[in-house]
């Protein structure tokens, strides 16, 4: 991150009337409209291979598609939920995109068709979208500065512990009732969000401040995001490290069963990847204004970019075991945790003009893009983990390509001074 701003006056909010019950109430409500989205993702990787039966999905690879059609839902809906924000106010939105979140939940809890469970999970992220998005518009209405700074870090060490126990949430329910109880509880958890919003969460936007819906603007971040070299460049590095990161979420549990044959393992093993992930988000913020974003997320990089490498190596020459495996994600994740909110402060840097439909038009690339990369990596599982560990390596390679080339082929330096947008 790049040093913290100096405070600024809180904007004025349109309804005072419903204020949240303390600071710590409000850090918890923006952690769970936050955890929405994790929940979605992780929650069901132990039930995939029963849910496949159910809905009669014959190639275990296609079951993949509960996890990517989520995503790409997610992520397209990202670059829509900034304007309507904007123009309606944050109340309706959010609770809108919880509403959405809540009934595709009930819908994917009641599919009994593969096709109707892509239906489901693609509306399921629209409404987890607008939860992401809000979240953290919210929290820049009521504060800025160092309080905001405060407020995202402990509603970020809140979210990050959802990775780390969602598989463990859904091992438990597929051990005491069916799969179906999954997407039931999810359902549950956006309903208590949304009337926990409802009666805790003020109007934070101003009726002064609403401005109309102009997709021209959308357009034009578009533009600044493509053309710019730094932010074009670190945007698809982003893409890429997600991209790496989707793919092991694809594949990792067909690896635990299908590979090493103990699936009893697999929550373990993917809480302690998380908690490397976890723990770098904890030494960045401790580190980065000390050493500066370029040094510690370019190191972080070469740090990813060998121990990927490595680790091909040994699934190339069959020394692959759970213990391997295990290691070189967990290190590898240390190293994305290090590099991924460094790449995206970077990438805004030069578009404070523009910043939140920047921000929307940069969530949306980097989340499409990484689900497509992700995708076509667990899509080459052939019940050997290597071809996902090679995409890994592919995955730091690209981004490494696409860092020379925002930097100008110079690394670990200093931040300078670069262009802007108009």
């Amino acid at each position: 991150m790049s040093p913290v701003p100096a405070e600024s006056p809180v904007p004025a909010a349109a309804d005072r009337t419903r204020q949240p019950a303390g600071l710590r109430a409000f850090v918890a409500l923006v952690a769970a409209l936050m955890a929405t989205n994790a929940l979605a993702i992780d929650s069901m990787l132990p039930a995939l291979p029963e849910i496949g039966v159910a809905l009669g999905i014959v190639e275990a690879n296609d079951r993949q598609w509960i996890i990517t059609s989520y995503l790409l839902g997610f992520g397209a809906a990202q670059i829509l939920f900034g304007p309507l924000a904007d123009r309606f106010g944050r109340r309706p939105v959010l609770l809108a995109g919880l509403a959405i979140y809540t009934v595709a939940s009930l819908a994917a809890a009641a599919a009994t068709s593969f096709e109707t469970m892509m239906v489901a999970r693609v509306v399921q992220g629209i409404g987890a979208a607008g939860s992401r998005v809000l979240a953290v518009t919210i929290v820049r209405d009521r504060f800025a500065g160092r309080q905001m700074a405060r407020i995202m870090s402990l509603a970020f060490i809140v979210f990050l512990a959802v990775p780390i126990l969602a598989p463990s949430i859904g091992q438990l329910v597929i051990l005491v009732a069916p799969w179906r109880w999954i997407f039931l509880l999810l359902g549950l958890f956006g309903a208590v969000v949304a009337v926990w919003a409802a009666r805790a969460l003020p109007e934070t936007l101003s009726p002064d401040d609403r401005r109309p819906i102009a997709f021209g603007s959308v357009l034009a971040a578009f533009g600044a995001c493509l053309s710019l070299r730094v932010p074009l460049g670190y945007m698809l590095a982003m893409t890429f490290m997600i991209g790496g990161l989707f793919g092991f979420i694809n594949a990792a549990q067909q690896i635990f069963v299908d590979v090493f044959h103990a699936p009893e393992w697999f929550t373990a093993v993917f809480a302690a990847i998380a908690a490397f992930m976890a723990l770098a988000a904890f030494v960045n913020s401790r580190i980065v204004e000390r050493y500066g974003m370029r040094r510690v997320s370019h190191t972080a990089l070469m740090g990813y970019v060998v121990l990927t490498l490595v680790h091909a190596g040994f699934a190339l020459a069959g020394r692959e075991t759970i213990w391997v495996f295990g290691l070189f994600q967990g290190a590898s994740m240390f190293c994305f945790g290090l590099m991924v909110s460094n790449f995206g402060a970077m990438a805004m840097d030069p578009l404070g003009r523009i910043a939140g439909t920047a921000s929307s038009v940069q969530g949306f690339v980097t989340t499409v893009g990484g689900a497509a990369i992700g995708f076509f990596i667990g899509q080459q599982f052939d019940g050997s983990a290597t071809p996902t560990v090679i995409g890994f390596a592919a995955c730091g390679l690209a981004a490494l390509a696409m860092v020379l080339v925002a930097e100008r082929g110079r690394l670990f330096r200093p931040q300078q001074q670069v262009a802007s947008a108009p």
